[in-house]
């Protein structure tokens, strides 16, 4: 089948599930099935920690159908079906922005775009199995089973996203594209001498509400790197990207509502015990559940390192893989303007001699801040809808986005010191104030001795309230995750 043809129909028989003719691809069907081996014994090593024989309730891709593409059922994780999924083509499709605008799409790499898109393939290959490990020891802390199975729905949905950024660089990239899949099994996340490419991707997940703002958070970081790559010229990697937006959704479900449900179950037990005033720390934590400031300092955290992932505001590469038609814009195909840029500008927000100024500067140059720009809208709405409960509960206390120069490490803000409003600080205006603002070892503790594994079907723990409905339209007490102990 040829590759602008190839779509719907999933062969969901062989060892990789895919719609992507590899039973036509010796060579190709031969590395992939070569690679399986080494992935498995990854997932075994680094994967979720002591649930390996579990049996839980996954959802598994078996079209690419929007209407049915999943079925779900009990699977052993190491059994999983991970699988090589392409959106369907889109007939006549052309390249929708910069210099190849209004060509046909690219069905091979064009040559002098190899090592640009090869980096950009490795990169987001990279962050699939990192937040993997990160995770790998929540399963032994986790509040219920639903949301065990949450964790390992995450898990292995990250597992089949790394396979489909394998396939294309195996695919696509011959030996080097071997190479740098062989790689993305041996980096590590946090390692001291192999660590995983991106920085948040190094960072500890101790415990579930740290596991709750990384799927709101980070994961919202990648559904705008794909939503930017589902727009590229290189048809192959837009249909992947669109497919696996179609994951994501999920991961970012996982983060909001498990924030919404400690903000919701804080409220209730705040309001029975007659308790009105929100940073009366020691009376709400003696009631077994997180008081809203410590969620504040945790945003405080995560959203930094999160804004960090999208690079330096104003970046050569960037324009470069946008002219090129490689990576495009937060849904580039719903923009109005001439998909071009070369005389457009955009507002970059900088700090110069101790103020924060803002300068247009030319568009091309400024993707990764207008891509940073639409997450921040979209991240907004989650907060919202959190405040919209706490008000429910009649607590005077509001979830903020602390400002965008907040405990920075990479671009414009990275040599300065703001705490979450956007207060330059000197470093001992930012020492003496830091644990008003960020996560302090009390709260890591307190947090830490919260997480205590409830796996009664129907229970949570203390500091979480349940869903508002069960998964696939199971009742409360369903049973999740079957664990085997």
């Amino acid at each position: 089948m040829a590759d602008g043809m190839q779509g719907v129909d999933v062969d969901y028989d062989g060892l990789i599930p895919n719609n992507v003719g590899l039973n036509g691809d010796e060579r190709l069907k031969k590395a992939l099935e070569t690679w399986h081996p080494g992935y498995i014994d990854w997932w075994k090593d680094m994967g979720p920690e002591g649930f390996q024989e579990a049996l839980v309730y996954l959802r598994t891709a078996v079209s690419v159908d929007p209407k049915g593409w999943a079925k779900f059922g009990f699977v052993k994780m190491p059994d999983y079906k991970w699988g090589i999924l392409l959106a369907p083509a889109v007939p006549n499709r052309t390249i929708p922005f910069g210099k190849h605008k209004g060509e046909p799409v690219w069905q091979e790499v064009p040559g002098e775009y190899r090592a640009m898109l090869r980096r950009l393939l490795v990169i987001q290959g990279d962050t699939e199995p990192a937040s993997v490990e990160q995770q790998r020891h929540l399963g032994a802390t986790a509040p219920s089973l639903y949301d065990l199975r949450n964790l390992f729905q995450v898990n292995v949905e990250e597992g089949r996203h790394l396979w489909a950024m394998v396939y294309l660089l195996q695919k696509y990239f011959g030996t080097q594209g071997r190479e740098e899949a062989e790689e993305l099994l041996n980096r590590r996340s946090g390692h001291e001498d192999n660590p995983r490419m991106l920085g948040a991707f190094n960072e500890r997940t101790p415990d579930w509400l740290s596991f709750f703002m990384f799927t709101y958070f980070t994961d919202r970081d990648g559904k705008m790197q794909l939503e930017a790559l589902a727009q590229s010229g290189f048809d192959p990697l837009s249909r992947t990207c669109r497919f696996m937006l179609t994951e994501e959704a999920h991961h970012m479900f996982v983060g909001e509502t498990g924030v919404s449900r400690i903000v919701e179950r804080t409220c209730d037990a705040m309001n029975k015990a007659g308790i009105t005033d929100p940073t009366a720390t020691a009376q709400i934590r003696a009631l077994g559940v997180i008081d809203l400031p410590t969620i504040q300092r945790k945003i405080n955290m995560h959203y930094p390192l999160t804004l960090d992932l999208f690079g330096n505001e104003i970046s050569t590469n960037a324009a470069n893989a946008f002219n090129a038609g490689i990576k495009g814009r937060f849904r580039e195909d719903k923009l109005t303007d001439d998909h071009a840029l070369l005389d457009s500008t955009y507002p970059v927000l900088r700090c110069i001699d101790g103020q924060f100024v803002e300068q247009h500067v030319p568009a091309l140059s400024a993707l990764n801040m207008r891509l940073r720009d639409d997450f921040i809208t979209d991240a907004a709405g989650g907060v919202g809808r959190w405040n919209k409960v706490i008000e429910k509960a009649g607590i005077a206390f509001k979830l903020t986005l602390p400002h965008q120069a907040h405990n920075r490490r990479i671009g414009e803000f990275a040599s300065i010191k703001a705490d979450p409003t956007g207060q330059i600080l000197s470093e001992a205006e930012w020492v003496a104030r830091v644990d008003t603002f960020l996560p302090t070892p009390d709260d890591a503790a307190y947090i830490t001795g919260l997480m205590q594994p409830v796996h009664g079907a129907g229970d949570y723990a203390s500091w979480i309230a349940p869903p508002k409905a069960g998964i696939d339209g199971k009742p409360g007490d369903f049973e999740y995750v079957q664990i085997h102990e």
